[in-house]
């Protein structure tokens, strides 16, 4: 059974933040170790070959971008992190608790994500990264119930992303932050919010889509875990 899902706090959003911040430094500082940098680069390319088929639909094309680019690529997401620290009171104060309880989501898997990848690059031996190696550092460096709340987390963020929407005053209001972001030196959140808002909206309904990368990240995991051969097949 799939983990259970809480409803996150405000308070939930600014401790995920700060324990990213706290795994790869300020933004002035921070530099993703070439292990890191590798891996996450390794499993990247792993996703833009497994959903390829998605990618390749004009309707699901723009979510399966953002979704590699943008939530889960080799970027440094730092100076994001930081931008969300930084307002973190205003953006609590003007937009819906919705969408800020989807924010505090977001940010959890990032930070989870971070922490598994870091484990993981730790666990993998010296050489170039392959399945087999791949595989094996994945066991020694997570359990499956920290996998299966990763995959869970991606899967409830979709859908509330896909229900925020619908609901035009989230993204009215979130346009209306364009000018007080470049001021404020918060440009890149900007574009990756509405960058966000844009490929789901584009899609007219995400079940389909999140059911796909749900079941497909489910039976790789159970794969790995197993030491099946071909873990990566769909």
């Amino acid at each position: 059974m799939p983990p259970t899902i809480s409803t996150p706090t405000p308070g939930d959003l600014r401790r995920h933040l700060s324990k990213l911040r706290e795994l790869r430094g300020p933004a002035s500082l921070a530099r993703t170790p070439a292990r890191l940098l590798e891996l996450k680069r390794w499993q990247q390319a792993r996703l833009t070959t497994t959903y390829a088929d998605l990618a390749a639909k004009p309707r699901y094309a723009e979510a399966t971008q953002f979704f590699l680019d943008d939530l889960y690529g080799p970027k440094d997401f730092s100076g994001r992190d930081e931008a969300m620290l930084r307002i973190y009171p205003t953006m609590v104060k003007l937009l819906p608790a919705t969408a800020v309880q989807t924010a505090a989501l977001a940010i959890e898997v990032d930070a989870l994500s971070e922490v598994l990848d870091r484990r993981l690059a730790a666990a993998l031996g010296a050489g170039p990264i392959d399945e087999a190696s791949y595989a094996k550092a994945y066991r020694e460096s997570a359990t499956p119930a920290e996998r299966e709340r990763q995959v869970a987390l991606v899967e409830e963020v979709g859908h509330r992303l896909d229900r925020l929407v619908k609901k035009p005053m989230v993204l009215h209001t979130i346009k209306l932050m364009r000018g007080p972001a470049k001021l404020a030196g918060l440009s890149d959140l900007q574009r990756f919010l509405e960058r966000g808002f844009a490929a789901f909206k584009a899609m007219g309904g995400a079940e389909e889509f999140l059911a796909t990368i749900a079941g497909r990240e489910r039976r790789i995991a159970s794969r790995l875990f197993s030491s099946a051969p071909e873990p990566f097949s769909p």
